[in-house]
Parts: C-alpha cells; sequence; structure tokens
C-alpha cells in the first residue's frame, strides 16, 4: 500500500518534474567527458535549501541515475569515459560502434540500463524494509562497529593500494574533527579561527572534493580531446530479440552489480569490472572480449545501473553511503534534517517510499529520454570543456559563499579543491575521503555514547553478537588486503629480479 501510494505521489506533476529534471539533467551532464554526477549534485545541493525535502531527494537522486547511464554516449563513441562506472564500456562499446554499428553498440547499452536499474529497484523496495526492521536492535556500539566496518571496507576495496585507501579515509575523518565537541562543549583544533567554531560545513568539502578538484584536472588536461563517432539513421531502440539473448546475461550482472553496490564505498566502476570479468568467464566466446562484444557491453551497462540501486539499501536502512556520490545524497538529506537510518521508515516514511518508487521510475525515464535523444546527445560530446570550466566555478563559488554568506566557505572550497587535486593525483581515491569525512560524527557520537553506558570499557563490542560480528569482518577484510598487497609487492620484486 505504500508503495503504490508512493507511485500515485510520484506521478503528480510537482514531484515527476522534479525527478524529471534530474534523470534528463543528469543524463547531459554524464554524457560529457570529465563531469559526472557527483559534480552535478553538489552544485545543486544549493539550489535545493528552500524545496520540498522529498522534492529535493528525488531530483538528487534521479541526477544519479541519469549520469550513470549518460556516460555510456561519451564511453561508446568517443573512447573516453563520461563517468568512472562507464570506463568498462569502452572496451567493447567503442570497437562496435568502430565497426560501423554505433546505433546496435548504444541499443544495447541503453536496454541494458534499463533492465540493470528495474532489477536493483526490486531488491531495493524486497529488501531495505526488513533491514531496517532489523537495524532497529542496534545500540551504539552496533552503529559504531558497523560504521568502522564501513570504513575498513571502504579503505580495503578501494583501486590501488589498501593503505593508501585507508590514509584517504582517515585523513576524512581528520578533516571533520575541528569545530565543537559535542560530548564536553569545548572547541578542538580551530587555531584560534572564529570560522572554525563550526567546523567545515559540510556543503564547501563536498564542492572542493567532488567539483574544483575536478575542475583543476581538466584545466591542466584542456587539450585532451577523441575523435567521435558519428550516428547515421540506425535505431538506438533496444530489440526484443536482444534482450532475450541476454537476458542470463542481464539478470547475472543486475544481481552482482546490485550486490556490490550494497557493499560501502565500493563505487559502480568495481561492479561492472566483476560483472564484465564474470560474464567473460561463463562466454563460450571469451576471445571476442575486447573487440567490440555484445556480452561485454551488456554485463557493463546492467552492473553499473543496478549498483546505483544497491548503494540505496545501506543508505536508507543504516546511514552509510554505498557509493561516494550517495555521500552527497545523505549529506543533502541531512542538510533537510532527515537522518538516514532504520528509524527513516518511521520518521520519514513518506519520503523513503517515494525515494524508493522514484528509483525505478527514473530508470523508465532514462530509458525514454535516452532513447529519444541519443543521437542529439551524441553531439554533446563535441563541447569544449574551456567553455564549462569558467561556468562550473562560478556556480561553485555561488553555492558556497550563499550556504552562510561567508567568504571563508569559498577558500574552504578552493583549499579541499586542490586537497582532492593533489590526492587523486597520487593515486590516493577520494571516496574513501568523503564517506570518511561524512561518517566520523557518527562514529565519534556513537563510540562517546556506548563508552558512557559500559562505564568506559570496550568489551561489549565483544560481548554483544552483532558488534563483535561487524568487527570481525573488518579484521577479515583487513588481513586480507594486507596479506594479499604483501603477495602482490613480493610478485613483483620478484618479476623484477628475474628479469634483471
Amino acid at each position: 500500500m505504500e508503495l503504490l501510494n508512493a507511485f500515485q505521489y510520484i506521478f503528480t506533476p510537482g514531484p515527476f518534474l522534479w525527478l524529471l529534471l534530474g534523470v534528463a539533467s543528469g543524463i547531459f551532464v554524464g554524457a560529457i567527458p570529465g563531469l559526472g554526477g557527483g559534480m552535478l549534485m553538489a552544485l545543486t545541493v544549493p539550489l535545493t535549501f528552500s524545496m520540498d525535502s522529498t522534492h529535493a531527494v528525488l531530483l538528487l537522486m534521479g541526477m544519479h541515475v541519469g549520469s550513470v547511464s549518460g556516460g555510456l554516449i561519451s564511453a561508446m563513441l568517443l573512447k573516453m569515459p563520461g563517468t568512472p562506472s562507464s570506463m568498462m564500456s569502452t572496451f567493447d562499446g567503442y570497437p562496435m560502434a568502430a565497426k560501423g554499428k554505433p546505433g546496435l553498440a548504444l541499443s544495447l547499452g541503453i536496454g541494458a540500463s534499463l533492465l540493470g536499474g528495474v532489477v536493483a529497484g526490486i531488491f531495493l523496495i524486497l529488501l531495505a524494509p526488513p533491514l531496517s526492521i532489523w537495524a532497529l536492535k542496534f545500540g551504539p556500539w552496533e552503529y559504531f562497529t558497523m560504521v568502522l566496518m564501513a570504513l575498513v571496507l571502504i579503505a580495503s576495496i578501494s583501486q590501488g593500494s589498501m593503505l593508501k585507501g585507508l590514509t584517504s579515509c582517515i585523513l576524512g575523518v581528520v578533516a571533520a574533527l575541528p569545530g565543537l565537541n559535542d560530548s564536553d562543549g569545548n572547541l578542538r583544533l580551530t587555531f584560534g579561527f572564529e570560522e572554525l567554531d563550526d567546523g567545515f560545513n559540510l556543503l564547501p568539502v563536498l564542492l572542493g572534493i567532488f567539483v574544483m578538484s575536478q575542475l583543476i584536472k581538466d584545466a591542466l588536461n584542456i587539450n585532451k580531446k577523441g575523435t567521435a563517432i558519428q550516428i547515421a539513421k540506425e535505431s538506438v531502440f533496444p530489440r526484443f530479440r536482444e534482450w532475450k539473448r541476454h537476458i542470463v546475461n542481464i539478470l547475472r550482472s543486475s544481481c552482482i552489480g546490485t550486490w556490490v553496490g550494497i557493499l560501502p564505498g565500493v563505487g559502480a566502476n568495481i561492479s561492472s569490472m566483476v560483472s564484465y570479468g564474470t560474464a567473460k568467464t561463463f562466454s563460450k566466446t571469451p576471445e571476442k572480449f575486447g573487440t567490440g562484444h555484445d556480452e561485454g557491453i551488456v554485463s557493463a551497462e546492467a552492473a553499473n545501473n543496478a549498483n546505483a540501486g544497491g548503494a540505496l539499501i545501506p543508505l536508507i536502512t543504516m546511514g552509510i553511503p554505498g557509493a561516494p556520490v550517495d555521500a552527497i545524497l545523505l549529506g543533502a538529506m541531512i542538510m533537510h534534517r532527515i537522518q538516514p537510518g532504520p528509524l527513516l521508515f518511521t520518521t520519514n516514511g513518506d519520503l523513503v517510499w517515494a525515494l524508493m518508487g522514484g528509483y525505478v521510475i527514473a530508470n523508465i525515464l532514462m530509458f525514454g529520454i535516452m532513447v529519444a535523444s541519443a543521437k542529439h546527445l551524441a553531439r554533446i560530446v563535441k563541447i569544449n570543456r574551456a567553455y564549462l570550466i569558467p561556468i562550473i566555478f562560478i556556480f561553485c563559488v555561488i553555492g558556497a559563499y550563499a550556504l552562510s554568506n561567508r567568504i571563508f566557505d569559498v577558500w574552504v572550497v578552493i583549499a579541499f579543491g586542490v586537497v582532492g587535486f593533489f590526492l587523486d593525483r597520487a593515486k590516493y581515491p577520494l571516496g574513501p575521503f568523503v564517506i570518511g569525512y561524512v561518517l566520523a560524527g557518527i562514529m565519534e557520537a556513537e563510540l562517546r555514547s556506548g563508552l558512557q553506558s559500559s562505564d568506559g570499557s570496550f568489551m561489549p563490542i565483544l560481548t554483544r553478537p552483532i558488534s563483535l560480528t561487524f568487527t570481525i569482518i573488518a579484521v577479515i577484510f583487513l588481513a586480507y588486503s594486507i596479506v594479499n598487497e604483501w603477495r602482490m609487492r613480493k610478485a613483483s620484486t620478484q618479476s623484477v629480479d628475474t628479469t634483471d
């Protein structure tokens, strides 16, 4: 009944138009190499302050869904993924388009994106309510160990070195420390700056890490261009026989994308990699992967769209962002005085059901918009980023200043943009930094509450079954990552010695 009411609500003019706007703008921005859903969402958050909270969440969620799908346009026609999640689509999408079949490549990607999103939406609707009920049993120690586990998972599964992922995560936690200490009412790490009495505001940090760092990166690679493949008069509407032939691949890839998305901080790019590798393993013609094979396109696009729905499950039920972009959605909800977690179904039931129903509808809207405008969207890849960078920079500055009418927040955006740029340049993942920053306050509050209830003892971590389980999982992942990294370095050293 709640879901039916949610669908009825979404199809009223106001919510539907905001969702449609979010999906359409997400597709447009996602198709432009170098931009992405995270940048668009971060720039939009300041504009939502005066909006109805449900409308704001639907708008931002629509942007996320649209941008994930829009990235396949430039990935297949330009060999430059519009978003990181579309990287795997370049392996087979671009070669197929280069062979004179750009319409077929786009139709396969668009169809797989729709079905992947719908499958993830079904999992979201079925799993979120029971998981939220189970999470009601959590006390402070369960929440603390769950966040700790999430941070370890983020650091362990991040691309590149586990140590770099963990370091990035810790830096994010440190960035959240300045300001008022809620436990004793004293200021900490303000260094005499009155502007730091409330710490770094969430929005300037998000704008700096997600937007300003990308602007600096794009400005230094302003001349990087590719040769776009033109779409002739081919239809990009997916044919039923194509769907039928790939149904097993689509369902398998969608399930992989959903369940990988549930893991905190992993991201759609990892799910598409896992799905692509699995599809190649089970394929009867694995040698065709990377040469323009339709199975590769379907597996990658179904997984990265399903990942978006899977990542919403821990966000709604436990308040843990399943992907770095979801940290922006979490931040926006907090700014609208909505606290995701097990009580969300009780305190904001209408919003959470609208969010889940809206996710399914957003994927259908994405499909319709992509099919109707794919040929026109292909022209977007020709836009010169030299014109876009100053415009985005201005919006970034205005958004930061409008938050509290302080020039200090503008400097925060620039400072964190520089930090994000150098972290990315040194191959430190930015996702763990943002999620560590967002979750630091929750982790500290739950730890203090737990210590107060146990007279300063950490033993409840080991004596409470759920918190012990989370701790064991965190230790296993940390140990596995350390051992695996040690083996890789040892193998690399041995190969170098053999070469010499």
